[in-house]
């Protein structure tokens, strides 16, 4: 792997070959985030404290763009280290809080123009989302969370980033499906059974005309699920706007009740939103699965991926 910074004054450095890895994709939030340790000569010419962007390659691929959050340089027996970590490009959409403002018809390129082109933000090709009518920005909201309603809310796709750092408002792309049979470098392999923050109910409450919409998960409440939450609807809406609020809140907080863990023996053998079909012998919950998260590092004991498997309709 050959990792790149870039410094405040737009200078682009290769780090020396780094000794141990990580980086951490998921489908949108939690935001990416890397960590990287490398031998440091005292005699370069560039100062850590001034780096403001990362990416990494790894044969011949860009496999990582974000921003440097942290930096040290440290000295011991093992010689002078560095480490630096950091996250995706969807942290400067986080850590910005949007303008409050009220949009009569907000568009795709208003929302793009508004809301991440300050950032040098850049979408990737092939998105296009229907304009949205009266859509309102809160004051204090982060310029994440307005893409992530217009998108997801409204648009009906996840946003998330690419390894280019683009932002992406497409649907997932299921050309890309990993198997992973008896022949995979199998490390391991668990099933994990969530049910905190799992949801049994919501009621979706209309303000305007104080009528409340119940909407349950029956198969979680018939096996013992008990979480109800209020929703109350910021304006007006329409029985299916309530309806699909109460719906999607519901999806959303199934997500994680089911999931799957592998690790392989090999980098970059998945990125989240592939399909990924296990079919391994002597494992009871073989099928068609996916990624929702993967973190894939190198340590000593070389080159892994770890995959976080969800079933293929789960809800970001």
């Amino acid at each position: 792997m050959t990792a790149y910074v870039t410094d405040s004054a737009g200078g682009r450095w290769a780090l020396p070959s780094p000794t141990a890895w990580r980086m951490e994709y998921t489908a949108g939030v939690p935001c990416d985030s890397f960590w990287l340790r490398c031998p440091w000569d005292q005699n370069n010419p560039t100062l850590p404290g001034s780096w403001v962007r990362f990416a990494a390659d790894h044969e011949g691929q860009r496999v990582f763009t974000g921003v440097v959050d942290e930096c040290e340089v440290s000295l011991s027996a093992a010689g002078r280290l560095l480490e630096v970590s950091g996250r995706g490009m969807a942290a400067l959409l986080l850590d910005n809080e949007a303008l409050g403002q009220d949009y009569q018809s907000a568009t795709q390129a208003d929302i793009l123009q508004n809301h991440a082109a300050p950032y040098g933000i850049e979408a990737a090709p092939g998105a296009s989302l229907p304009p949205v009518s009266r859509l309102s920005v809160p004051t204090g909201s982060s310029e994440w969370s307005v893409i992530y309603e217009f998108a997801r809310y409204y648009g009906g796709v996840a946003p998330r980033f690419d390894r280019e750092g683009r932002l992406v408002l497409t649907g997932w792309n299921d050309s890309r499906e990993r198997v992973v049979d008896d022949s995979a470098p199998l490390i391991s392999l668990a099933r994990r059974d969530r049910r905190y923050g799992a949801l049994s109910q919501v009621l979706v409450r209309d303000r305007w005309s104080g009528r409340v919409e119940t909407v349950s998960n029956a198969p979680f409440q018939a096996a013992g699920g008990m979480a109800r939450r209020v929703v109350t609807m910021p304006a007006r809406s329409s029985y299916k706007a309530m309806r699909y609020s109460g719906q999607f809140q519901l999806d959303k907080s199934a997500a994680g009740l089911e999931r799957v863990e592998v690790t392989l023996g090999e980098a970059f053998c998945a990125w989240p939103g592939d399909l990924v079909t296990l079919q391994r012998s002597g494992w009871d919950w073989n099928g068609r699965y996916r990624a929702a998260e993967v973190t894939v590092g190198m340590d000593a004991g070389g080159c892994w991926s770890r995959l976080e498997l969800a079933p293929p309709d789960f809800v970001v």
